[in-house]
């Protein structure tokens, strides 16, 4: 039997609506949007600014719902709570409480998503070494650099455990030995299974971690790119880009 994406996307559209004197004026955020996530890749978004990258990101996370169309994310509606417990997220603005230490943040996180206090704790430990703050476990998050907060915001993205992880930037703000490591933690997220998708105005980055891109322009889908199409092409994922969007 084949096994069904981890994240299917039929159609979606999302419209806001702008306040304004008289009545508010719509904003089409995403258009038509139609692609699948598969089991077990790192799936790069890459849009100029206002190309939709964020709300589809929050429509996975069950954030936002659809305008038209449909959103399955494991097999589920994304706002179903079994969903979210088998989803991370990392947005681009992570923010915590900032009187709390990190361990604590994350705990409350980690019930948040359906563990229990016993299994939390061990696993609250493992996600600070995994991604380098266990050496300032006795700060208050008041005192955390951009960098360390975009840590601590992948660590609550993946303290639960989840099969699925969103991710925001997740590089942003971070130095380029932190960057390094935020890459390999990705692959490694990868190789254990999980499915992670991510976006990133750095399209070198994008092109060191991603099995396929999906380029956006003006809130739709204008190409789809295996890695295979830029590892060793001239100009790489760049010129697709460019090309792609302009």
């Amino acid at each position: 039997m084949t096994q069904s994406p981890a994240v299917a996307f039929d159609g979606i559209g999302k419209t806001y609506f702008l306040p304004r004197l008289g009545r508010p004026l719509p904003l089409e955020a995403v258009r038509g949007v139609t692609f699948d996530v598969r089991r077990g890749e790192i799936l790069g978004l890459l849009g100029l600014n206002g190309a939709g990258k964020t709300t589809l990101m929050k429509l996975m996370a069950g954030l936002l719902s659809p305008t038209s169309g449909s959103v399955r994310v494991l097999g589920s509606d994304p706002r179903d709570p079994e969903s979210r417990r088998r989803t991370g997220f990392l947005p681009e603005l992570p923010y915590f409480y900032p009187r709390y230490r990190p361990a604590e943040a994350l705990a409350y996180y980690a019930s948040l998503s359906g563990m229990d206090r016993s299994a939390a704790a061990p696993a609250v430990a493992a996600v600070m070494a995994k991604v380098g703050l266990a050496p300032h476990a006795g700060k208050r998050i008041s005192e955390f650099s951009k960098g360390m907060m975009q840590r601590l915001g992948l660590a609550q993205a993946l303290v639960h455990g989840p099969e699925l992880v969103i991710l925001d930037e997740p590089a942003s703000g971070l130095d380029p030995i932190a960057i390094h490591d935020m890459r390999v933690l990705i692959a490694g997220l990868r190789e254990e299974g999980r499915t992670v998708v991510l976006s990133s105005h750095s399209i070198s980055e994008l092109e060191k971690v991603a099995d396929r891109v999906i380029m956006l322009s003006r809130g739709g889908v204008v190409s789809c790119v295996e890695s295979s199409a830029w590892r060793g092409a001239e100009g790489g994922l760049e010129k697709i880009f460019m090309e792609a969007v302009r």
